[in-house]
């Protein structure tokens, strides 16, 4: 985990831009305000999981995942990132979440996905597998809401602010509370954490064959993908499998 780490080259862009200055109190009350994201955004996890079943034997017999199911998977990505970065993954915006699965540039939360041209018959059977080592770390990152992202139970992951990212959410947000500010520090990491899980996400629900990398990148903003070296990502795990 390098706090310096390289800029990424994953195809999977998590964004979150600190949106100073943010009220001191807000964050009390923002578990009653996302209530009507939360109604739309399970049912929006049930069309996901569905629709990613779909796209898993669509990708074993085809090597393609369909488009419009890729383009609709990753919007509800898009507005569960936006949901967790004004409430309490990150508290990072106090602008109220757009309702939409289309890409907001003026949010300031952002995630996009490359679409991937063609992905392995045979990766597909063995993603969950190969993901474990990365089961454990998000897993302190989490808490119990990744158990809840696995069972697509919850609203979207990771959003119920538990583990390490509840803990410095918390921590964060007791600061802003006395202090009117937000440790830019402690920001950084809660990115760097966010961005770790939904990379996982990502390649569990077969959006990428590009294995995530085992680096915590923090801060905001970060790099676009760079397809010449996303091949030195790939796992060593998936050598044969086409």
């Amino acid at each position: 985990m390098n706090e310096h780490a390289a800029p990424s080259t994953y195809p999977l862009k998590v964004e979150g831009e600190l949106d100073e200055p943010l009220s001191r109190w807000r964050w009390l009350v923002k578990w009653v305000l996302i209530i009507p994201h939360v109604i739309v955004l399970v049912f929006l996890w049930i069309a996901f999981v569905a629709l990613t079943v779909v796209a898993f034997f669509a990708i074993l017999f085809t090597g393609r995942y369909p488009r419009g199911i890729f383009d609709f998977n990753v919007g509800v990505l898009r507005w569960t990132w936006r949901v967790c970065f004004y409430s309490y993954s990150a508290l990072g915006t106090d602008r109220y979440p757009p309702f939409t699965l289309d890409d907001v540039p003026e949010y300031p939360a952002r995630l996009n996905v490359e679409y991937p041209q063609a992905l392995s018959h045979g990766l597909v059977l063995v993603k969950w597998l190969l993901a474990l080592p990365h089961y454990l770390v998000v897993g302190v990152f989490a808490g119990g809401a990744w158990a809840g992202f696995n069972a697509a139970s919850n609203h979207g992951g990771w959003s119920s602010g538990g583990g390490l990212i509840g803990l410095m959410v918390f921590i964060s947000a007791v600061a802003l509370l006395f202090t009117g500010r937000y440790p830019r520090s402690i920001f950084d990491f809660i990115m760097g954490m966010n961005r770790w899980g939904f990379r996982l996400a990502a390649y569990v629900t077969l959006m990428t064959d590009a294995y995530p990398p085992f680096r915590l990148e923090m801060g905001g903003p970060e790099s676009g993908p760079d397809a010449a070296e996303t091949d030195a990502i790939a796992p060593t795990p998936a050598t044969g499998l086409s």
